[in-house]
């Protein structure tokens, strides 16, 4: 269980408890795995994104589970907890994880297949919270995130579907993909159990109509109060 696996989370963190998660990171990210469990969209998927609420003081996460043939919404959870950790930059995941993964647990049927809206490998340690999620409940995970955290690229061309490869310490760590034509580009990166040239093939075969694709669509809806819907069981 993530509940087990994330350290206590202090409300006000010395130096020193930085440096204990930063390390912690370092070990996580040495368990990723960028093997293939997949290569075409599953049966079932989720999409996961998080906010927050009452000036940060509480995390909002939604997971919304789809069909992967049509890339309809079966389910939708939402998870409210108080924030574990100030905003902290590149230690970003700790803040969100325990409000996604109380989201994702709430589905009825465990997906085969998790976007997540923010970085996977894509990370200054390897470890977006993509690649966390993914390590620690072992399901196949992929970061798909609307600005760049690190790493050099050209930009892609102009049309849906064009991309370029994302580098980081000469080590490609992901995608630049453009989904939809006159819109910023978004950066995928595997985050576990996919590797990278799969990344983009299956972020390409969950886009729609809109900029971002279908499962982090649908959570980012849901996890910054966009839509007004219940959580549907």
């Amino acid at each position: 269980m993530l509940d087990t696996a994330l350290p206590p989370l202090p409300e006000r963190p010395t130096p020193e408890d930085l440096r204990a998660l930063r390390a912690l990171q370092s070990r996580l990210a040495a368990q990723v795995s960028l093997e293939d469990v997949l290569t075409a969209l599953p049966a079932r998927l989720a999409g996961v994104d998080t906010g927050f609420e009452d000036a940060g003081r509480t995390t909002r996460s939604a997971a919304v589970l789809l069909e992967g043939d049509t890339l309809q919404t079966l389910e939708s959870r939402v998870a409210r907890l108080p924030t574990a950790l100030p905003y902290i930059p590149g230690l970003l995941s700790f803040r969100e994880l325990p409000a996604a993964w109380q989201a994702l647990q709430q589905l009825s049927t465990a997906p085969a297949l998790v976007l997540v809206d923010g970085h996977g490998i894509a990370h200054p340690r390897g470890l977006g919270i993509a690649a966390h999620l993914g390590v620690l409940s072992g399901l196949p995970c992929i970061g798909v995130a609307k600005s760049r955290l690190v790493g050099d690229y050209d930009e892609p061309g102009p049309l849906r579907g064009d991309h370029t490869p994302l580098w980081h310490k000469d080590r490609q760590v992901g995608w630049v993909l453009r989904s939809k034509p006159r819109c910023n580009s978004l950066f995928v990166s595997p985050g576990h159990r996919v590797s990278v040239p799969t990344s983009l093939s299956l972020v390409l075969a969950c886009l729609g109509r809109y900029r971002l694709p279908e499962p982090t669509r649908l959570a980012d809806r849901l996890a910054s109060r966009r839509d007004g819907r219940a959580p549907a069981g």
